[in-house]
């Protein structure tokens, strides 16, 4: 089984993100044949400076590798190194409607929130087709936000075939469970749209913080309180252990235990869980060159299934 994931390097990856795809996409390289790209391209769509998308890149790739990535399970490459998708991008622009894509929830609603409707933007769908079905993907890993743009995809797939034969596997998608229940500091969905996050790494009194400023409700630390309802608890369950968590709870339900005591807890659980994937980013910082390399080698493979479809793809299309 073939699975593709991608994100943006679109700033410093914060826990929502680890939660939400880096640890899924960690995990997955062991239940098949895992493709894992930066998708540099579409964070195009909001016309970063070149330097702080180059340093997006390589940061993102560090995060990458110190929480898990093993580069001999899975390929793991900078979406632009692969030139291809963009040529399948232009093909298949000409086989989807602009009034289908003008039905896009992600376009209408980053429009509705002050993004530019650049071009790139509108068409953002039909990249990802192309990142999808290039590497011929069977399993696609997605957040709730993007379940649309895979529909796209499987549609794209589906009208091209019937029209040139059977050139693309059709892709299925899951939605990790974790991809929409990691709250931010202020109970929203952790988001950096959103300014609410809590980084993966960083300097611990930093970190601690940000884990001290997330909002709680004014109950009296004497009184009890139910965890249930507290964004700090929700946050707490994802780095402790069952019996660490009812502990927890118990506390919650008894009273005279603090909304500070429990930050704290939280900061001492992220801070151990993290540490060991802490110290490798820091050696992997010391030869910041055999991480491009990484990149470049994947790319290379990537490059490799990706000529297999496209040489399909140009002879489908008459451009052989």
């Amino acid at each position: 089984m073939r699975i593709l994931s991608g994100i943006q390097p679109s700033g410093i990856p914060h826990i929502g993100n680890y939660f939400g795809m880096m640890k899924n996409a960690v995990e997955l390289q062991n239940k098949g044949e895992a493709f894992l790209f930066i998708a540099d391209y579409h964070s195009l769509t909001t016309n970063p400076d070149a330097e702080t998308l180059r340093g997006n890149v390589i940061n993102l790739a560090l995060d990458f590798l110190s929480c898990g990535l093993n580069v001999s399970k899975t390929v793991f490459f900078r979406q632009s190194d692969v030139p291809q998708v963009t040529e399948l991008m232009w093909i298949l622009n000409n086989n989807i409607t602009v009034g289908f894509l003008e039905r896009a929830h992600s376009y209408k609603d980053k429009t509705a929130k002050g993004f530019v409707p650049n071009n790139g933007l509108f068409s953002y769908p039909v990249l990802m087709a192309a990142d999808i079905l290039l590497y011929q993907s069977e399993l696609v890993p997605v957040g709730k936000d993007q379940k649309q743009h895979l529909e796209i995809t499987r549609d794209l797939a589906i009208r091209f075939n019937n029209t040139y034969g059977d050139i693309f596997t059709i892709p299925e998608g899951f939605i990790p469970e974790t991809s929409a229940v990691v709250p931010g500091t202020d109970g929203q969905k952790m988001s950096k749209s959103y300014n609410n996050t809590i980084p993966i790494f960083g300097n611990p009194k930093a970190q601690r913080k940000t884990i001290m400023s997330i909002v709680s409700d004014s109950t009296p630390m004497e009184d009890p309180k139910d965890p249930d309802k507290c964004n700090i608890f929700a946050l707490y369950k994802l780095f402790a252990t069952p019996d660490e968590v009812a502990e927890m709870a118990a506390r919650y339900r008894a009273g005279n235990y603090g909304y500070g005591h429990a930050k704290q807890a939280l900061f001492e659980k992220m801070q151990a869980y993290f540490a060991p994937m802490q110290e490798r980013r820091n050696e992997l910082e010391k030869d910041i060159d055999s991480v491009w390399d990484i990149l470049r080698e994947g790319a290379k493979r990537a490059s490799v299934e990706a000529d297999k479809t496209m040489e399909k793809v140009r002879a489908a299309v008459g451009l052989r």
